[in-house]
């Protein structure tokens, strides 16, 4: 009996342990639903669809998707319970209604998380970065940015 709780033991050990994933959504520049996959205890893959719209009658719905490293900043204090982090990350937007066209956004992000309690974490985090767009309004390289506040919940 000895020998087989060692063995499974040993067993476990030696597994990897299941990475974490969440579910989440996020507002400020647009809106978001997420899922983001832990890659390391310190760092993750976010896969979000964005919505956005935009003009004074949102006259435009920009939809789009972007996909994101996030890596927590190494600290040797707490912050108050808040954990930094750092990332880079592609977006891909394409507009319909008044303007139509595609949008890709290559850009890094920064932010702060806070552990609510077990499975719940809220974040602030900005992004800047280019931005590419061809559309009917025209093609050009501009400067890119955004924020927002969301919240993630651990499913796994």
């Amino acid at each position: 009996m000895k020998k087989v709780l060692l063995g499974l033991m040993a067993l476990t050990a030696a597994s990897p342990a299941l990475a974490a994933g969440y579910v989440g959504g996020s507002v400020g520049s647009g809106a978001s639903l997420h899922y983001q996959q832990d890659l390391t205890t310190n760092s993750a893959m976010r896969y979000s669809l964005n919505l956005e719209s935009t003009g004074f009658n949102f006259n435009t719905l920009t939809v789009g998707g972007s996909v994101d490293y996030l890596a927590d900043i190494p600290s040797t204090s707490t912050l108050g319970g808040l954990t930094p982090y750092y990332g880079l990350g592609l977006g891909i937007g394409v507009a319909v209604g008044n303007t139509t066209g595609v949008m890709v956004y290559p850009h890094g992000n920064l932010g702060l998380r806070y552990q609510v309690s077990a499975p719940l974490s809220i974040f602030g985090e900005g992004n800047v970065g280019p931005s590419i767009v061809v559309s009917s309004a025209g093609t050009g390289i501009g400067f890119g940015f955004g924020a927002k506040i969301g919240l993630n919940y651990r499913i796994q």
